[in-house]
């Protein structure tokens, strides 16, 4: 698979192209609708010539059929002879009306309506100028065409059937029509010389057609005869279109109201879809050519934005080698001139910014040399401390330390948060381990030592507004002895396995820095008995948040003291800051973290 390398080449795969594929589509989008409107209108001018062709016909068997109505009612009545004899006559004057013919049985004998019609008896009635009274009459059918050799035509016979009191078929009346009357209009129409006109049955049998005679309407396997006679079995009306682009034919159908018969009519494509073929001429012609002037202007626009891309490319190459050279000063305003002025603005701060980031690296490397670069090893314990910055330096710190009373068993440990992140938090972090090492080893308790130093710490702190929280404590485990001062901090934790309970070492005191004057008393604890864990940490931990908002909590915390209890410190250390990494997700940290972890062993 090719993969777009330059700029050029991903204008041309991501703009040029689907601009093309976009107008392309609209276009044929387009096309397509304007060429359904069209056969839309094409399906409805064929269907209204169709509909007028079939009421002519349908108007010219309606007149005989409405003198039949008429012979009807005179069902049921005897002595309507001349009424009679008046309707036949009047239906034999009609135009288009060849004869009309009486038979009635049982000897089949006709009687032609010739001037006026010649008297017979039947066994069971009078003679036809009475005729016998029937029940009711009823237009049985309409015949189709046969040839009639009287007149040389094919005729058409409209027959009602006459039946008695008792449901029996007395005779029947029928009105014989010259079929080429009834097409004439049909046939007259200029306009249809150059199509295929079919008149023909619910069942496909053609009845009448223009060119070679047919018997059935897709008896010569043509795919669109055939589709034809299918939908004239399910649908009055209808137009079809054959296969190919444009068709080569296309078809419409209507069904006869007066009669079972319906008008097809079978035209050449390009002749009927004359309009529709010239529009896609045209059209895909214009489009085509407006596509392509769109599709070169976009070329031309976006390959000079990529020369002047690749420029601003190569001296940012030239950066990356560690020279800050600019670009020549562009012409016009447009978005690629101010991008080579924000490129030079951009090198005289990038420079500054290099040094600054290399100054950064240093104090972070500073920083970390401060914190304890390995576990303490005291007798009786397993301590395991870590501290981890969302900055390259931080304010959180921990560390061991020296006090005025050493001894096997015992140990110091100081847990701090300055306010803030970055330089001015590692500074003030980095003072206050000063000063807070270098009063330990001097003579006093806790409260005192941690008094010196605020009152130390304060001085630097009253201009700025910053401090520092500070857990420090004394742990001996010999005696099971826990000493310690709260500065601010949150309370550190003890936990008893034994009675599975969490107990907050809590105290007084105010964050350091904030009062000069203020004064801080020692706690003191016994019974720290083997087995049970201290933890000092920050509010990184507990407050870290997930993406929901919800923050991690200390009763999370509690959870995992109580499940990894048994493991070394280092062990449970880390298991708490895996647990805070996977809660955060994917979120960046938005606070330092630093965790100590006393066990009595």
């Amino acid at each position: 698979m090719l993969r777009p390398r330059t700029l050029q080449q991903r204008f041309v795969l991501f703009l040029v192209l689907p601009v093309a594929v976009l107008l392309f589509g609209i276009g044929l989008t387009g096309f397509f609708y304007a060429r359904s409107a069209l056969l839309e209108e094409f399906r409805e001018a064929t269907l209204l010539k169709l509909q007028r062709m079939a009421h002519e016909v349908d108007m010219r068997l309606a007149e005989p059929k409405r003198w039949l109505e008429m012979f009807q009612e005179t069902a049921g009545e005897l002595q309507v002879g001349q009424v009679r004899r008046w309707l036949l006559e009047q239906m034999r004057e009609l135009e288009g009306v060849v004869r009309v013919e009486v038979v009635l049985p049982p000897d089949g004998a006709i009687q032609p309506l010739h001037g006026g019609p010649r008297m017979g008896r039947g066994p069971r009635g009078e003679g036809a100028g009475g005729m016998m009274a029937f029940h009711r009459v009823g237009i049985a059918e309409v015949m189709p065409p046969r040839y009639d050799a009287l007149i040389d035509h094919e005729t058409v016979g409209i027959i009602s059937e006459l039946i008695d009191l008792e449901g029996r078929s007395v005779g029947k009346v029928e009105v014989v029509l010259r079929f080429g009357y009834l097409i004439e209009h049909i046939v007259a129409d200029d306009r249809l010389r150059s199509v295929r006109l079919f008149l023909v049955d619910q069942g496909g049998r053609v009845l009448m057609c223009t060119g070679p005679r047919r018997q059935v309407l897709g008896d010569t396997n043509d795919p669109l005869e055939l589709a034809v006679v299918r939908e004239l079995k399910e649908k009055p009306f209808g137009t079809l279109v054959g296969e190919g682009r444009p068709p080569r034919e296309v078809s419409g159908f209507y069904r006869l109201t007066e009669a079972p018969w319906s008008i097809v009519v079978i035209a050449p494509g390009r002749e009927i879809l004359a309009p529709i073929i010239t529009f896609r001429t045209y059209y895909m012609g214009l489009g085509g050519a407006l596509i392509l002037l769109v599709l070169i202007f976009i070329r031309v626009v976006t390959g000079r934005t990529a020369s002047a891309i690749r420029e601003v490319s190569k001296a940012a190459e030239r950066v990356a080698q560690g020279s800050y050279s600019s670009l020549p000063s562009p012409k016009g305003r447009d978005e690629v001139a101010h991008l080579v002025e924000s490129f030079n603005a951009m090198m005289a701060k990038l420079e500054e910014r290099d040094r600054l980031k290399q100054a950064m690296m240093l104090a972070m490397e500073i920083q970390q040399a401060l914190l304890p670069r390995q576990a303490l090893v005291v007798e009786g314990m397993d301590v395991a401390g870590t501290s981890i910055y969302c900055d390259e330096t931080g304010g959180d710190y921990y560390d061991y330390l020296q006090v005025f009373e050493p001894g096997p068993g015992r140990m110091a440990v100081a847990v701090g948060d300055v306010t803030g992140h970055g330089i001015s938090a590692a500074l003030l972090m980095t003072t206050a381990r000063a000063f807070l090492r270098s009063r330990a080893i001097h003579p006093g308790d806790l409260g005192q030592v941690v008094s010196d130093v605020n009152r130390l710490l304060a001085v630097d702190t009253s201009q700025a507004g910053n401090f520092m929280t500070l857990f420090f404590m004394l742990v001996d485990g010999r005696k099971g002895e826990i000493r310690w001062v709260r500065a601010g901090h949150e309370p550190a934790i003890l936990y008893d396995p034994a009675e599975d309970s969490f107990t907050e070492l809590m105290a007084g005191g105010i964050a350091l820095g904030v009062d000069e004057t203020a004064s801080f008393e020692e706690q003191r604890r016994d019974g720290w008995e083997a087995g049970q864990v201290i933890l000092i940490g920050t509010d990184g931990i507990w407050e870290s948040e997930n993406a929901q908002g919800e923050m991690f909590g200390k009763e999370r915390l509690r959870d995992i003291v109580r499940r990894t209890h048994l493991r070394p410190a280092q062990e449970l250390v880390a298991a708490i800051t895996d647990a805070v990494d996977r809660f955060r997700e994917d979120l960046p940290r938005q606070d330092d973290i630093t965790l100590v972890v006393i066990k009595k062993t």
